[in-house]
């Protein structure tokens, strides 16, 4: 049954924020901000940057939709808030978001349950680096566990490389993430709902210029294709969905959320980088397409996300 838009009250759109990533979450509010409008929906654009969070009960908010990406939004502490409020919010509660965030502990708990992710080492400043690439080999992937949208992200090829991608991902974080590098396609997985009710949209390839999905890439540019479905044999593609739907839930995430995986060419196997709870909804961004493959506009989706909102604590309000 669709929500009905008069039900959902006055609805905030948080976007923006402080965060590295607070461009994106602009374009990602301002599109969920049009559409929910255009259904009806009584929705305002909020930004925690430069409003109290106290406001949002002032004016008598019913429902937050988290268009917030990274830190202060995407990591627990914009949910932890909400629940305070009384506020029902979208997405994943405050440990999930938390733990999501920190790509270090989402591996522990993957790795823990036996699913499958690449080889890692995490380094802080004074480390030594050179035997980095003799635990791990070569080629390897560096970045910073707190941050999303491919920041601080560098691939390296040889010893000479790790001196400066360790220092690029030290400016988001003072951890350090090391993983060996898995080459093969690049895939990744839209999940909606919660607990038993939660399911995984088709798989989405991309293939950016030259293996390269960095910022501007992901969001500015127009020379990255999108293969959704992807082009995988059904029995594989069934697995990828199974695995993302597995890590997804492992960490406690609900509502709706993004799985990275990269599948290894050499066998095809598939191993999960980490979770998004909160993912773009620009123009480029990828869970409205894995959406619309399965018929659901992104108006509809935008919708179907707010009918959604709830406290994940103290029950909704």
């Amino acid at each position: 049954m669709a929500a009905d838009p008069r039900a959902m009250g006055r609805v905030a759109v948080l976007m923006g924020g402080r965060s590295a990533e607070r461009e994106v979450s602009l374009r990602s509010g301002a599109g969920v901000l049009a559409a929910l409008r255009a259904q009806g929906v009584d929705a305002h654009p909020f930004d925690p940057a430069e409003r109290g969070m106290d406001e949002l009960r002032r004016k008598g908010t019913s429902r937050a939709f988290i268009a917030l990406h990274g830190r202060y939004g995407e990591d627990g502490t914009v949910q932890g808030a909400l629940e305070l409020l009384g506020i029902p919010y979208t997405g994943s509660g405050v440990m999930a978001s938390a733990i999501a965030m920190d790509k270090v502990r989402t591996k522990e708990i993957w790795v823990a349950r036996g699913l499958s992710t690449p080889r890692s080492m995490v380094l802080r400043r004074g480390d030594s680096l050179r035997e980095v690439p003799d635990r791990l080999g070569l080629p390897l992937i560096v970045k910073p566990p707190h941050e999303g949208s491919t920041l601080g992200v560098t691939r390296v090829l040889g010893y000479s490389q790790m001196q400066e991608a360790f220092e690029t991902a030290a400016r988001y974080d003072a951890e350090v993430l090391v993983e060996e590098c898995i080459i093969g396609p690049e895939l990744t997985v839209a999940i909606l709902g919660s607990g038993a009710q939660a399911r995984a949209l088709p798989v989405i390839e991309i293939r950016a210029p030259d293996g390269n999905y960095d910022f501007t890439n992901k969001y500015f540019g127009d020379q990255t294709r999108y293969l959704c479905p992807a082009p995988l044999p059904e029995a594989l593609a069934e697995g990828v969905r199974r695995l993302a739907l597995d890590a997804f839930l492992a960490i406690g995430c609900e509502g709706w959320g993004r799985v990275d995986l990269m599948l290894r060419a050499s066998d095809q196997t598939p191993f999960l980088l980490e979770v998004n709870t909160s993912p773009g909804m620009t123009d480029h961004s990828l869970v409205p397409m894995a959406a619309r493959a399965e018929g659901m506009s992104y108006e509809a989706l935008t919708l179907a996300l707010l009918a959604g909102a709830s406290l994940k604590i103290g029950g909704a309000r």
